[in-house]
C-alpha cells in the first residue's frame, strides 16, 4: 500500500508547475547578498532548502531577463540539479571530466566550486551544444571550462587512464524525474526506451571508470526515478568494479535527514520531497 501512496504522491507532484530556482555564482557574490538585493527589488525569494547555492523565486518575473543574469551573478537551475556538483565536490586546481556536459549548468557550477582554478573538460556528443556550454562559462566569467565534442564512449581513448581527479557522468536517461517540465514524456516513453537507455548507461559507466585516479570521486547522476537506471545501475557497477566503493558526502546527509536511504553515498530525490525535480545521484570513490 505504501508504494501506491508514493506513486500517487509522485503523480500529484508531476502535475504541479515547477518552481523557479536560481544558483548563485559564488565567485562573484554570496547567497545572502544576492537574496537581499532581490528582496530589495521586490522579488519574492527565499533560500533553497535543498542547496546552499540556491534561491527559490516565488514571484518576480523571468530571472533570465535580469541584470543579475546578464552580469553572471546567477544561473537558472533546478534545486535537485545543484546537488550534483556538490556531490562531485571539486577543489581548486583539480582536473575534472564532465562526460555529458550540455547545456553546461553542472559544468559551470563545478567551475564555481573550484573558484575557477583548475580545468574542467566539458564533453558533449553534439557540436552545436558546445556553444551553450561556452556561453554559460563566458557569461559567468569562468575560464576553467574547456569544451570538447565527441562520444563519451570514446573518452577512454582520448585521455590517459587514471588522469582525472573527478569524473561526472550525468547520464542520458528516461527523464521521468522532470515530467513537470516535459509533460509529453508520459506518452512518448516506452519500456523499450528505458531498456535501451539502461544499457547505454551501463556501457558509459564502464567506459569512463578507468579515467579516474585512485582516490578520486566519480559521480553518476540522472533526472529519472526509474530504479533500473539508478540503484540497479550502481549495484551492477560496484559488483563489476571491486576498485570502486560508494562514498558518503556530507551534502547527502544535510538534505536527507529523515529520508530513507537505500545506500549511503547515493540519493533518490522524488519530485514531492522538495517540489524539485526527481533526481538520482551516486558518489563513487576509486579505492585502487
Amino acid at each position: 500500500h505504501d508504494d501506491l501512496d508514493i506513486a500517487e504522491a509522485i503523480c500529484r507532484a508531476n502535475n504541479e508547475p515547477p518552481a523557479v530556482s536560481v544558483r548563485v555564482n559564488t565567485t562573484m557574490t554570496s547567497r545572502d547578498q544576492l537574496l537581499n538585493e532581490m528582496i530589495a527589488k521586490g522579488v519574492d525569494a527565499v533560500p533553497s532548502a535543498v542547496s546552499p547555492y540556491g534561491i527559490v523565486v516565488r514571484s518576480g518575473g523571468n530571472m533570465a531577463l535580469t541584470s543579475w543574469y546578464t552580469d553572471g551573478l546567477l544561473s537558472v537551475q533546478d534545486e535537485s540539479s545543484m546537488l550534483v556538483a556538490e556531490a562531485v565536490a571539486p577543489e581548486p586546481d583539480m582536473l575534472v571530466l564532465d562526460c555529458c556536459a550540455a547545456p553546461g549548468g553542472k559544468t559551470a557550477h563545478m567551475a564555481e566550486l573550484m573558484k575557477d582554478q583548475g580545468r574542467i573538460i566539458a564533453n558533449d556528443l553534439h557540436a552545436h551544444k558546445h556553444r551553450l556550454i561556452q556561453e554559460q562559462a563566458d557569461r559567468l566569467g569562468l575560464d576553467a571550462v574547456e569544451t570538447v565534442t565527441g562520444d563519451a564512449l570514446e573518452l577512454k581513448s582520448r585521455y590517459a587512464p587514471a588522469s582525472f581527479d573527478r569524473v561526472l557522468l550525468d547520464a542520458p536517461c528516461s527523464g521521468f524525474g522532470v515530467i513537470r517540465r516535459k509533460p509529453d514524456l508520459r506518452w512518448s516513453k516506452t519500456l523499450q526506451d528505458v531498456r535501451d537507455i539502461t544499457q547505454l548507461q551501463h556501457e558509459l559507466l564502464n567506459s569512463v571508470a578507468g579515467l579516474l585516479k585512485p582516490g578520486g570521486i566519480m559521480v553518476y547522476s540522472t533526472c529519472t526515478i526509474e530504479p533500473d537506471e539508478n540503484e540497479g545501475q550502481i549495484t551492477r557497477f560496484l559488483s563489476d568494479h571491486p576498485e570502486y566503493e560508494l562514498a558518503e558526502g556530507h551534502f547527502l546527509s544535510d538534505v536527507t535527514d529523515g529520508m530513507d536511504h537505500a545506500q549511503r553515498g547515493s540519493i533518490q530525490l522524488l519530485p514531492q520531497h522538495f517540489h524539485s525535480d526527481g533526481f538520482y545521484i551516486a558518489r563513487l570513490r576509486r579505492v585502487k
